[in-house]
């Protein structure tokens, strides 16, 4: 038993992590006439500099001194997905694609439990296979009616589940790994940076809001991530399940409500078999150990 559970703190941080990341659409948006590859490559050198400090006042930073050869080397891997994820988030929300987005991640915890099917041959319940294959059915419906792949639906739900399983392979802690992860992909950023900068391409330094809000960037991605670890000492892995479909939910209802994006009879549809598929997972997922302690 976890004497460490606390459930009113937890879920408040759970709330704050969850609730940041739904949000985070209105942040990206007013990056509006910044190029998804610019905004991505300050949200890098500014999260490291943020975790940097976090780190140092933490006096933890003999941690990524004292990783591994091979540690460093997956995680330039893990690092390579994060990019692509951040970058292609990014996209999808200035380019007004909200709602398939929040399709995305609400389809990521189907897509890490195929993974963990395939790669780690984790055993797949009969109440995970069932939402596998109504999930399947609700993107296969989608691409049916509308004749176009949801692609960074797909493309999301797949870099961020694979990262996920290449996280849980690295024996590196949450916040140390995301400061190497970053740490790697920092000096390309740079240059990026320095080039735009020399050309008079970049939107940095295009006045002091725009400016504040590329720096900001930093703190918008390490905060949940810092919150979300707070919440996951303190909850249980089941509680903590159910929360993690708070920031599609408020993804989708900014889609749909505050940027006015289409959702036609078709995403109900799809959304709704993704909706039965969450909740015919998770209640296995949560009934499973019940039945198991009583079978015992």
């Amino acid at each position: 038993m976890n004497t460490n559970l606390n459930p009113k703190t937890g879920s408040l941080y759970a709330f704050l992590a969850y609730g940041s990341w739904g949000l985070l659409p209105i942040y990206w948006k007013f990056f509006k006439a910044a190029s998804p590859i610019e905004v991505l490559s300050h949200r890098m050198v500014w999260s490291l500099v943020f975790l940097g400090l976090i780190l140092t006042l933490q006096q933890r930073l003999s941690e990524l001194r004292k990783l591994p050869r091979r540690q460093v080397l997956a995680l330039l891997a893990t690092a390579l997905l994060l990019s692509f994820n951040w970058g292609l988030y990014i996209y999808g929300v200035n380019t007004d694609r909200v709602v398939e987005t929040s399709l995305g991640y609400f389809i990521n915890p189907l897509v890490s439990v195929m993974l963990g099917f395939v790669v780690l041959r984790e055993r797949l319940y009969r109440g995970q296979q069932i939402a596998v294959v109504i999930a399947t059915l609700g993107v296969g419906y989608f691409i049916w009616q509308f004749g176009a792949v949801p692609w960074i639906a797909l493309g999301l739900a797949g870099t961020f589940a694979l990262y996920g399983l290449l996280r849980k392979m690295v024996a590196v802690s949450p916040m140390v790994g995301l400061a190497v992860e970053t740490a790697l992909m920092t000096p390309v950023a740079l240059l990026m940076i320095a080039y735009w900068g020399a050309t008079g391409t970049g939107s940095f330094g295009n006045g002091l809001g725009l400016t504040l809000l590329f720096v900001g960037a930093g703190v918008a991605t390490s905060m949940p991530l810092l919150w979300f670890n707070n919440a996951a000492k303190r909850l249980s892995l089941a509680t903590l399940g159910f929360c993690q479909y708070i920031a599609p939910s408020i993804q989708l209802m900014l889609g749909v409500f505050l940027y006015q994006e289409p959702f036609t009879q078709t995403h109900l549809v799809s959304f709704s078999f993704i909706w039965t598929a969450l909740l015919i997972y998770s209640s296995s997922s949560l009934l499973r150990p019940k039945l198991t302690s009583m079978k015992s």
